[in-house]
């Protein structure tokens, strides 16, 4: 059977007045608020926040056999992105 995509769909469900879809959206102005969030249950920390008091913990590698630091973005790569050594060091592929 064809179908028709540009024909209007509409259903009986459609019919719906805007009182009854009013009614089934929540409040906004209701004094639920959700306190505690799902996705960070830490909290959220505002840019700028002062920090200060906290200890960070880092655990810093030694450089590898495999790897360099390019000389241009100071990013830290696998030797098989060496392009060329300049005379400030190596220079990734990217940097080139």
């Amino acid at each position: 059977m064809a179908t028709d995509y540009d024909a209007p769909r509409k259903t009986e469900d459609d019919s719906e007045s805007i009182e009854a879809l009013k009614e089934r959206v929540p409040d906004k102005m209701s004094g639920a608020v959700d306190v505690e969030d799902a996705d960070n249950p830490s909290g959220f920390e505002l840019p700028g926040a002062d920090l200060s008091d906290l200890d960070l913990d880092v655990v810093v590698l030694p450089p590898q056999q495999d790897e360099f630091t390019c000389a241009s973005c100071f990013l830290v790569k696998h030797r098989s992105q060496v392009d060329h050594d300049s005379t400030d060091g190596p220079i990734c592929r990217e940097c080139s």
